[in-house]
């Protein structure tokens, strides 16, 4: 497997057709006000690319965009609320449709708490990745091997783990409801882009 390095955009045709893994490191947890930093994104064939931008930028990043709002291509997330909420935020598109390893987890690890990627790829996938560098500065102008490193394993075991998930999924008989809660996510995104973050608007209280 190949960490391939970009500047400000993902070059054009470096990608297979089918399902992509995307996350995003950004300066913190709001997004309005912590810049998104480094967009990953694979295709499951074995290499990971990672799109950095810098202070300033303009995100126009054609060639990601595209990618991410082409309605054909499923995109895999782990806790993809967080995700989509940043890619609209900056660069402007509603990366759907969607597959969201953290909420598949939820609806069938119900035996367990910890439903973090290191978690699951551990137990699913019978490896380990190591999260050191998950708060680090991703704004810096250069960033280290680790660090690249670190934001490539974000991606690389999300195709692997939505099959084990999906087996799990479907011998429960909650694939329809995972679908369900995958296809509202953008719209929870967009919640929390509005406002209500923290605000449970379908509680009675």
């Amino acid at each position: 497997m190949t960490v391939h390095f970009h500047e400000e955009d993902l070059p054009a045709g470096v990608l297979a057709p089918g399902p992509v893994a995307v996350d995003t490191e950004t300066m913190g947890l709001i997004t309005p006000r912590d810049r998104l930093c480094v967009v990953q994104i694979s295709d499951g064939k074995g290499d990971e690319h990672l799109v950095r931008f810098a202070a300033g930028s303009d995100y126009a990043a054609p060639n990601l965009r595209a990618v991410l709002a082409d309605p054909e291509r499923l995109k895999l997330y782990h806790f993809g609320r967080f995700d989509i909420a940043a890619l609209k935020h900056y660069l402007g598109v509603v990366a759907a449709p969607v597959y969201c390893t953290k909420i598949a987890s939820r609806l069938i690890r119900t035996y367990t708490d910890r439903h973090g990627l290191k978690e699951l790829v551990r137990e699913l996938l019978g490896q380990d990745i190591s999260k050191q560098q998950q708060s680090s500065d991703w704004g810096n102008p250069t960033l280290t091997d680790a660090q690249k490193d670190y934001a490539a394993s974000d991606v690389r075991f999300l195709h692997a783990l939505r099959t084990e998930l999906n087996k799990r999924l479907e011998r429960e008989g909650r694939m329809e409801l995972a679908q369900a809660c995958f296809d509202f996510l953008p719209h929870r995104a967009e919640l929390d882009l509005a406002g209500w973050p923290e605000i449970d608007i379908f509680s009675h209280m």
